[in-house]
This record gives C-alpha cells, structure tokens and sequence, in this order.
C-alpha cells in the first residue's frame, strides 16, 4: 500500500512540473523576444523652432456694452394709437416712435389755457386798479396766485399728455417692436429696446499684478468671432478705483468706434492690450506640446547611430498666439521637434518624418477654420 502512494505521488510531481516546467521556461522566452524585439518606425510630422518677434500684449477677454442702452416703456396707461417706427431702425434723438391715445386729455388742456387765460385778464385789470388805488394789494396778490396756478394747471396737463408721447431719448438702433396698434399699455410695459453702438465699449478684466502696466489712453487690439479676419482698435478709458476682493483682478473699459455696427451688444471678445514693447520669441506649434502636470515637454530629433531618432526634452512654455506657443528654455533656434505622432514615441524611438504635406498640423498666427 505503501509502495503505491509513493509511486502515484512521483508520478504526480513529475506531471505538474513538466507542465509548470514548460510554462516557465516558454514564458521567459516570450518576455525575452519581446524585450529584444525592435519598435517599428514610428511615422510622425516635424517642423523646426523658429525665432520671432512678438509685439508684447496681455490678453484678456471681454464682453462688448452699448455706450447707452435702454428698454424703452411706457410711463402711463393709455391705447396705441399710432406707432411711428419700424424694428431695427436708425432713430435721432427726440424722434417720436408711439403716440398713445390723449382723446380725452386735449379737451382738458384747452379748458384749461382758456382759465390761464382768463386769469391772466383779470390780472391785468386788477394791475391797473392797484395803481389808481381802487383795489388792495391782497386782492392783487390773489389774482397773481390764482394766474399763477391756471399755469401750474396747463403745464401739468401738458406733461401729462406729453407722457402719452414715447420719444427715443438718445440716437441709437432700436430693437424688436413689442406693441402693436390698439394695445392697452400699462405703466412700465416694455415698447422697444434702444442702443447707441458707436462708439461702443468692451469691458474685461486684469489680475491686481497687472495694474502698474495699464493705464488711461493705452491701445487695445480685439477680435471676435463674427468678424475672426479683423482685429478691431480701441484705447483704454476707464479704470475701476478698487480691485475685486473675490478675485483680486481690476475691471477695465475700452471704446472701440464702430461706425458699421460690426460689434453688438453682449459679443464676446478677446483683448489684447498692447504694452508698446517687442520681444523676442521662439515658436513651435502647439501640438509639438506634450502639457503634462509635472512639466510640459517636447520630442526633438537628431540622427544617431545613422538613424533618426526622438528624445524627449522637457520646457518651459510661455504666451500663446493662434496655434502658435512661445518657448522660454529647453530648446534652441532651428532644433527640430515633432508636431504630431507623440502618442507613438518614446524616448529614443527610431521616427520617420513623412512628406505627405496634408498630414502637417496648422500652424498659424492667426488661424481661420472653415465651417463644415
């Protein structure tokens, strides 16, 4: 019985270690090849780092304001009567655009020219009996009184109809109409919206560290997106005195002219305030760019070993413009880096630089997408 067990269990020992024996020894194999197996080619694009000249800026961006703008309503209740304007059109100053209907208030207002009127006859008659002293001086002062508020009386009747007249209070464009003919109105209900868009303000922000660098009257450079070939002028004009606590950034207004009424109310924009001074920049395209928490960092290329091959170099990037980034260190004028592919390289990786011109990644200043 013995015996048996015995030879049963070396039978066992010798089955599982051929089978553990074989899958080590086929394992190390296997890790062998692949640590020793060459990493195909890796196809990429490239370009070189180019020195440039940067016209020194602090970007920001902003929100574009009417330099006056308003909700126009109505400051009493009344029927519409007549509405004289049409929506989105150039008004002036003054101009008429509702008339309410004051059927009701003209009578009153002649009635009550014709007691001004009177009261001013019979001033003039007590006027001439004061000075033959057949009158007192109190009846005088009565008379005066009483001419006095028959005015009172016709210049309120006269606002009163006035309020019945809606005006544009300043020359600008008016917005949707919001009324139509025979409508009750009530005190406050919305007529037209009115914007004064030339000039017209951009408001944006600063970080408190910036502020020793602005001032009053410094040009500013804005593009927006309706209009991406055109960068609009303008100068700084205001400052606010204090700094926001919650975000410790000053708010800036500048004025831009805007006589073709490109940039409307509420438009975003990115500003540039130019600071008078040029710098000396190197370039890459962004996709050269690996940004990385630790570090951001660059494949250049050289030959080794009659070869081409991508090392890895970490730098310190600076300001962006368009598709471009500035590089502050870690590389050099004319060094050549990869713009696309990064995900296949590795530090020494073999790379081959393809020709095919489409596959190059945009690398522009001021790049201009097409709409698909």
């Amino acid at each position: 019985m013995f015996k048996r067990m015995s030879l049963m269990l070396v039978a066992v020992l010798i089955v599982f270690g051929g089978i553990f024996g074989y899958k080590a020894i086929g394992n190390h194999f296997m890790n062998q090849f692949f640590d020793n197996m060459p990493m195909p080619t890796a196809s990429i694009t490239a370009t070189k780092a180019e020195p440039d000249r940067w016209e020194a800026a602090i970007s920001a961006v902003g929100s574009f304001v009417a330099r006056q703008g308003t909700e126009l309503t109505s400051e009493t209740s009344g029927i519409v009567r007549e509405i004289l304007f049409e929506s989105g059109a150039a008004v002036e100053k003054g101009q008429l655009l509702v008339k309410l209907d004051d059927s009701i208030d003209q009578p009153e207002l002649a009635r009550l020219q014709a007691a001004e009127k009177l009261a001013h006859i019979e001033l003039n008659r007590n006027q001439r009996l004061f000075q033959e002293r057949s009158v007192s001086e109190l009846d005088l002062r009565r008379r005066e009184s009483e001419a006095e508020q028959a005015a009172a009386a016709v210049r309120m009747q006269q606002a009163r109809i006035a309020q019945k007249e809606i005006r544009a209070p300043f020359s600008g464009i008016l917005g949707i109409r919001r009324v139509n003919l025979g409508q009750l109105l009530s005190p406050g209900s919305a007529v037209v919206s009115l914007e004064a868009l030339d000039p017209v303000y951009v408001n944006f922000t600063l970080p408190e560290q910036r502020l020793s660098q602005i001032h009053v009257g410094q040009q500013v450079r804005v593009r927006v997106d309706a209009h991406q070939e055109q960068a609009f002028e303008g100068e700084i004009t205001a400052i606010a005195p204090g700094v926001r606590p919650s975000s410790r950034s000053v708010e800036i207004q500048a004025t831009l002219q805007n006589p073709e009424h490109q940039l409307r109310p509420g438009m975003f924009g990115r500003v540039e305030v130019l600071t008078g001074q040029v710098q000396d920049v190197l370039l890459v395209p962004q996709t050269a760019i690996q940004f990385n928490t630790y570090g951001n960092s660059v494949f250049v290329l050289r030959e080794e070993d009659g070869q081409l091959k991508a090392f890895q170099r970490f730098v310190q990037t600076g300001e962006t413009r368009g598709d471009l980034i500035n590089v502050l260190s870690g590389l050099e004028s004319g060094d050549q880096v990869a713009t696309s592919g990064l995900l296949k390289l590795r530090n020494g990786a073999a790379v081959k630089v393809s020709d095919n011109g489409n596959a190059q990644p945009s690398a522009e200043l001021n790049p201009q997408p097409a709409n698909q």
